[in-house]
């Protein structure tokens, strides 16, 4: 009961930062959630932020010292991200921040920012994308690449941190069907993904905003996917692509061989039928 209502408040909370992000980032605009979004919004936490959590604590079931190596890893990512960002930018040092600020405290403060950024990113994508180079210390534009690249890496992570927990699981799980819940896993992690996309593709407040839309992009996708197989169709092996130039060459009239071709003499029988 306890884990079930943590884990309610901790996807409450992530919805409010939802759409309270939503809200800084379009402050221009008068935004109208609508309840199917709210539900969007919950579903899509819920099943996120729950299935990392069990993939993360069956992990650490069998595996406790390698789990460090993963969250090091995870929060040392997301918290040099931005400033390697703000190194390769170019841009001065953000002084606007805080007047009464010094540059060492602006300098603790942009620390304490990260910290907190790369801690929710260890478990689900954060609703406001930190930019240090930016004056609201926000970035206000959809970066779906960003997006995609979050939720392949995260899954493929998933993916093998459940396998590792299968090939050393001990007799503890032996009542517990190992590949049925892997599955599920996996199929929930995949839900959240489902959910966020219904999100942006119909119930966001200002998809109207967006240069592109989910599909748009999904689409895009799919032809650079195809193209390098279209290419491939179309030129072939050397020796083919010479074989039908050649075929294609001989079927196709041409005036040289019209002008080759032995004249015959009709009669007038021949010419009316």
């Amino acid at each position: 009961i306890f884990m079930t209502l943590s884990l309610l408040s901790i996807v409450y909370g992530a919805m409010r930062c939802n759409i309270l992000a939503i809200k800084i980032k379009y402050d221009e605009y008068e935004i109208k959630m609508k309840p199917l979004a709210y539900i969007c919004i919950f579903l899509w936490r819920s099943f996120e932020i729950a299935t990392r959590v069990v993939v993360l604590v069956l992990f650490t079931s069998v595996l406790k010292i390698w789990v460090v190596l993963d969250v090091l890893i995870n929060f040392l990512t997301f918290f040099l991200h931005p400033w390697i960002l703000f190194r390769y930018s170019g841009s001065p040092f953000p002084e606007n921040i805080e007047k009464a600020l010094t540059r060492v405290g602006t300098t603790i403060v942009l620390c304490f920012l990260t910290f907190l950024y790369a801690g929710i990113n260890m478990f689900c994508w954060s609703a406001v994308q930190l930019k240090i180079d930016n004056p609201d210390l926000i970035s206000k534009s959809q970066n779906w690449y960003r997006l995609l690249v979050y939720y392949m890496l995260r899954f493929v992570e998933n993916a093998f941190l459940l396998l590792m927990w299968y090939l050393y699981k001990t007799d503890i799980y032996m009542y517990v069907c190992a590949p049925l819940l892997i599955l599920q896993l996996l199929i929930g992690y995949c839900t959240a993904i489902l959910f966020m996309l219904v999100f942006y593709q119909f119930f966001h407040p200002c998809k109207k905003l967006f240069s592109s839309s989910v599909s748009e992009g999904f689409l895009a996708w799919l032809r650079c996917m195809s193209c390098p197989c279209k290419m491939y169709k179309f030129c072939g092996p050397e020796g083919k692509t010479d074989q039908r130039s050649s075929e294609e060459r001989d079927d196709t009239p041409s005036s040289s061989k019209v002008s080759s071709a032995p004249s015959q003499i009709l009669n007038p029988g021949e010419l009316s039928a």
